[in-house]
């Protein structure tokens, strides 16, 4: 049968807490706190000087490595110049230089789409009529009637060109399969046009 012993194990009997009143009648002991105030400043204090010897030596190291001062090297206050004004006329000045900065120029997105609008480009041209040379009269035609005048007329026959010998463990190059299936769409091209069919279709 269990027994409880009301002792622990120095023979002590345990003090027993008043809850009559529902809370605690005894303060929060003063000095408890004032120790972990005391040693929270020793340790801002210590962290402050610490930081201040580190950069003071970082200093020193940097003044070292560049040597005494002259009229060509001065330290600048660049506080004393406040913020820079807003500007309209440069805001527009570099605008324009944006504009017309060299190509390649860096993508703001991951590209596709810039190769969507360049097939879309492509597209006008490959398959519309346009002007090549007004004053000459030439015009560039659909890239399916350059197909057909092609089937009918033939292309210009090359005239032959003059090789060299081979040397000695040469041969000469073949192909054996097309080295491309044509012009591809992109995925993300295919994506776009898969979902400009459904749209169709629900309009529809």
């Amino acid at each position: 049968m269990p027994t409880h012993n009301d002792h622990d194990e120095t023979g002590h009997k345990p003090e027993e807490v008043d809850t009559s009143h529902g809370y605690e009648q005894s303060d929060v002991r003063v000095s408890g706190i004032v120790v972990f105030l005391v040693a929270l400043s020793i340790f801002v204090a210590v962290a402050g000087a610490l930081a201040y010897g580190i950069g003071k030596a970082i200093d020193a190291h940097m003044a070292k490595e560049d040597g005494p001062r002259t009229k060509w090297a001065q330290p600048v206050d660049v506080r004393q110049l406040g913020n820079m004004p807003n500007s309209p006329e440069l805001q527009n000045k570099m605008a324009e230089l944006t504009q017309r900065f060299p190509s390649p120029r860096l993508q703001t997105d991951d590209g596709n789409q810039d190769v969507a609008d360049l097939h879309a480009r492509e597209d006008l041209l490959l398959e519309n009529y346009s002007w090549v040379d007004p004053a000459q009269g030439k015009v560039r035609i659909p890239i399916e009637r350059a197909m057909e005048l092609v089937a009918k007329t033939g292309l210009p026959v090359a005239t032959a060109v003059a090789q060299a010998p081979l040397l000695t463990g040469d041969s000469k190059p073949t192909v054996a399969v097309p080295l491309t299936s044509g012009f591809a769409r992109t995925g993300y091209e295919l994506d776009q046009a898969a979902a400009q069919k459904a749209e169709a279709g629900e309009h529809r």
